[in-house]
């Protein structure tokens, strides 16, 4: 069966739960300028995998699922700043890095199927 929207794809479904854990986790952060950073990167994780998709095209989908994954790479690289600001506990942090290293392994190996 061929997957016909983006939301059947699971980058794009674990990229959505991301998305929706980071933005509760820094809801109410008063540090606006991080706060505003990790959540423009996780929400660029799925937005690029969902454009990508539309364009209808591999070349173009293969590049914004590169991008994806370096929004995710971001978005692991914040974290760890804001486990060290204890802006965020230790399990959040695993929650965050370990869908971020799933999500850009499941890009990866969609890249390859392109």
């Amino acid at each position: 069966m061929m997957i016909q929207t983006f939301e059947e794809l699971i980058s794009w479904q674990k990229a959505r739960i991301l998305a929706g854990k980071v933005y509760q986790l820094f809801r109410s952060n008063r540090d606006y300028g991080f706060r505003d950073q990790i959540q423009r990167a996780v929400i660029s994780i799925s937005n690029n995998i969902a454009e990508g998709f539309e364009r209808k095209s591999n070349k173009e989908l293969s590049q914004f699922l590169f991008i994806a994954k370096g929004s995710c790479g971001e978005v692991r690289s914040m974290s760890y700043v804001a486990l060290d600001l204890a802006y965020i506990s230790k399990a959040d942090f695993d929650f965050i890095n370990s869908s971020c290293l799933e999500i850009s392994k499941l890009l990866s190996g969609f890249i390859k199927k392109l």
